[in-house]
Parts: C-alpha cells; sequence; structure tokens
C-alpha cells in the first residue's frame, strides 16, 4: 500500500523590513535526496519547503513556504494524512519581535541597530506531541560541539524515534557525514557519502525499525 512520507526541507525567512531578513544556508539538498528515496519506494514524499534552488523531483507533491509559522501550520494540516515525517529542514529558531514597514535605515552616527528577537515554534515537536502509535518523526540535529548529546537532546524534546546528527560541512554539499541514535540513545548508523545513499539507508533503517 503506497504511504505518504512528509518532508521537511530547505531554510525558512524571517522578515525584519521589506528587504531583509534572518535565513540560513540550507540548501534543500538532503530534502531532494530523500524525496528521491521515497519514491523509489513506491510511495509519495509530501515536501513542505522554504525557497530553495533545487528542483524537487516529479511525483513529489510540494507546499512551498517562506516563514517558519508557515511552515508548522502546513505541517500541521498534513501530517494526520501521512505515514511519519522527516524533519530535515533548518526552519530559523528565532525572528524579530518588529517588523519595520519601511526599510530600515542606517544612524548617520555610526552607532548601529539592536535587533530583538523571539523563538519560533518548534515544529517536530508540534507533530511529536500529535503523532499517533502507527505514525513516527525523524530529527535532524546539526551541531558543532557535544553533538551527540544535543541531539539526544532533541531526539527527547521533539518526541521522535531518531535523530540524525550531523555538522555545518553538510550544508550545501552533495556529501556528508551522518550519525543516526534511536529513542534508547543507542547509535544504530554511522555514514559518510552522498546524502542520495544515506537516504536510501535512513529510510531502510526506519522501515526494518517498525513493527
Amino acid at each position: 500500500m503506497q504511504k505518504r512520507i512528509l518532508i521537511t526541507s530547505g531554510p525558512t525567512r524571517e522578515l525584519l523590513d521589506p528587504v531583509r531578513y534572518l535565513t540560513n544556508g540550507s540548501s534543500g539538498r538532503m530534502g531532494f535526496a530523500l524525496a528521491e528515496a521515497v519514491l523509489q519506494r513506491g510511495d509519495t514524499p509530501v515536501i513542505v519547503s522554504g525557497p530553495v534552488t533545487v528542483a524537487y523531483p516529479a511525483g513529489a507533491e510540494v507546499h512551498w513556504i517562506e516563514t517558519t509559522e508557515q511552515m508548522l501550520q502546513r505541517c500541521l494540516e498534513l501530517f494526520p494524512h501521512c505515514a511519519g515525517v522527516i524533519g530535515a529542514a533548518a526552519p530559523c529558531d528565532f525572528k524579530p519581535v518588529f517588523f519595520s514597514e519601511q526599510k530600515i535605515s542606517k544612524p548617520r552616527d555610526g552607532s548601529g541597530i539592536v535587533i530583538q528577537l523571539s523563538e519560533t515554534p518548534d515544529i517536530l515537536a508540534a507533530l511529536g506531541k500529535m503523532k499517533r502509535p502507527d505514525q513516527w518523526s525523524t530529527a535532524f540535529a546539526l551541531e558543532t560541539e557535544h553533538g551527540s548529546v544535543r541531539a539526544l537532546e532533541k531526539l527527547h524534546q521533539k518526541h521522535c524515534d531518531f535523530v540524525v546528527l550531523n555538522s555545518p560541512e553538510a550544508i550545501g554539499n552533495d556529501e556528508a557525514t551522518f550519525q543516526v541514535f534511536d529513542a534508547a540513545g543507542e547509535r544504530r548508523k554511522a555514514f559518510t557519502g552522498s546524502k542520495r545513499l544515506f537516504a536510501e539507508e535512513l529510510f531502510r533503517l526506519v522501515s526494518n525499525d517498525r513493527p
């Protein structure tokens, strides 16, 4: 039976003024690789993506968004109709508290400006709370230090079944190093290579773990 797999992909943008925003370097390549792996398994990838330059594979159902809040709302609508979710996106963790209707100009005295930020919603944590027993969720954790500790903290905070640990070197590249941990904290997979091959290995692991 064909399944629908929810995939979040790419960055989000949080507007500061009409021409400036907070974002990150997420390219969407991991989301693309995951979508290809889903299609190869005969299932349907349902992608919720921020702005990216990659063209997702034909056969994928793509929902375009810009902000983290928009990604959350679309995922809340789609997840009940999917078998599982993989959070490969890199949504902004913070957004400006105030949006300026006009372009912010440089102070003439060179004093600079102060931008106040607030936290954005945690998408996978919200999905984890509504996850049914027959559904699964996998998070990605990109860390620069204390990687495995922080990845496992995220896994439990987000109520996930697996977490994938990677590093900034993965951004914009077709190859990377990954480690996969399960809910018990056990490292189930260590992989270095193309994102395409890793996506296939990840789905094989998730599928074999299902009852």
